[in-house]
């Protein structure tokens, strides 16, 4: 495979500078508390990134916003859409908003209600269908008959980026990391906030954390190749994406330092630390570095770490119910 173009420090800076008011400089926190100083590693120096307060609730925006702004007036004036079970669909409909155009989200029908209708809320035209799969026909056929643009929920030279800029912000903002640890979906996150981190700071290592229900980026890693899973098997619904793609997997290839796996009881634990000590509500694709962090332990004594909190939109009843499975022990 050849090397994949990474985009420069000078190319995420112009595009973090280009935001605007349309994306928040989130903001990062260093973690004190009783029960993380137990459970972390020794002598840690623990700082999230708390991107669950970016517009809509995590860090899609970054990348919709950059990709939309590419578009020229006829387009915008046909509009775009996308395929999603919440996040991605969100950030598009919140873009299309910013930006004056419509937007036509195909989503399935297991999706979260309350996502489903937090799409509706900020403008979509929300479509349900049996399954992903179906989902992104239905969005090929929106693109053919209506002359839609379809914005991908992770791969893509502007998705990438505008997960770069997260990347960007979180070192400016906490100064020098000896490890990262990022939540890995399709991997366009990963990828964006790893070539950002390894370009600013080549000696921290960057540590991307996968469900071990939707483990296409350990599958691609092994094989050498982009992967596809048969089914998405995690309460993490937001890193389900069913397969990786070539651009962003090259380029966590290239970047990332180690593929860590979580299992949901992981994820659980991780969401009732965060609710406990640091008084953050997750959802659980939000709380799956911290998760892997929980995992990796002592190898990381005495060492600065910084965790991407990417996303927060949880329904009541879901969060109720990984407290309760997650908080033996934490709580």
């Amino acid at each position: 495979m050849s090397e994949p173009t990474a985009p420069s420090v000078e190319t995420i800076q112009r595009a973090r500078h280009a935001f605007g008011g349309a994306i928040l400089q989130t903001p990062a926190w260093q973690w004190h508390g009783h029960r993380i100083a137990r459970l972390a590693p020794r002598d840690s120096t623990l700082w999230l990134k708390l991107e669950l307060l970016q517009h809509t609730g995590s860090f899609k925006p970054r990348g919709a916003i950059l990709v939309m702004r590419d578009l020229d007036a006829a387009q915008l004036a046909r509009g775009v859409t996308a395929v999603s079970a919440g996040n991605h669909g969100m950030a598009v409909a919140y873009a299309a908003s910013r930006l004056g155009t419509t937007a036509k989200v195909v989503m399935p029908r297991t999706a979260n209600p309350a996502r489903v209708a937090a799409c509706r809320d900020l403008g979509a035209d929300v479509v349900l269908t049996d399954d992903i799969a179906s989902a992104f026909a239905t969005a090929e056929e929106l693109q053919r008959e209506h002359g839609l643009h379809f914005v991908h929920p992770f791969e893509g030279e502007r998705t990438v980026l505008g997960s770069a800029t997260l990347g960007l912000e979180f070192l400016q903002q906490v100064g020098n990391l000896d490890a990262v640890f990022v939540a890995v979906g399709g991997g366009g996150l990963t990828a964006g906030v790893a070539c950002a981190v390894k370009q600013l700071q080549p000696r921290c290592r960057v540590y991307a954390v996968e469900p071990a229900g939707a483990d296409s980026m350990h599958r691609s890693f092994a094989a050498g190749s982009p992967q596809r899973i048969e089914a998405v098997r995690t309460i993490a619904d937001s890193l389900g994406a069913p397969m990786a793609m070539p651009y962003t997997f090259a380029l966590c290839r290239r970047f990332v330092d180690e593929l860590v796996m979580v299992d949901d009881d992981a994820i659980c634990r991780a969401m009732a630390l965060l609710f406990a000590d640091a008084k953050l509500a997750v959802e659980p694709a939000g709380a799956a570095a911290l998760a892997a962090l929980l995992q990796v332990g002592d190898q990381l004594a005495g060492k600065r770490i910084g965790i991407v909190v990417c996303g927060a939109n949880v329904d009541p009843d879901t969060f109720a119910t990984c407290l309760a499975r997650g908080r033996d022990g934490i709580i």
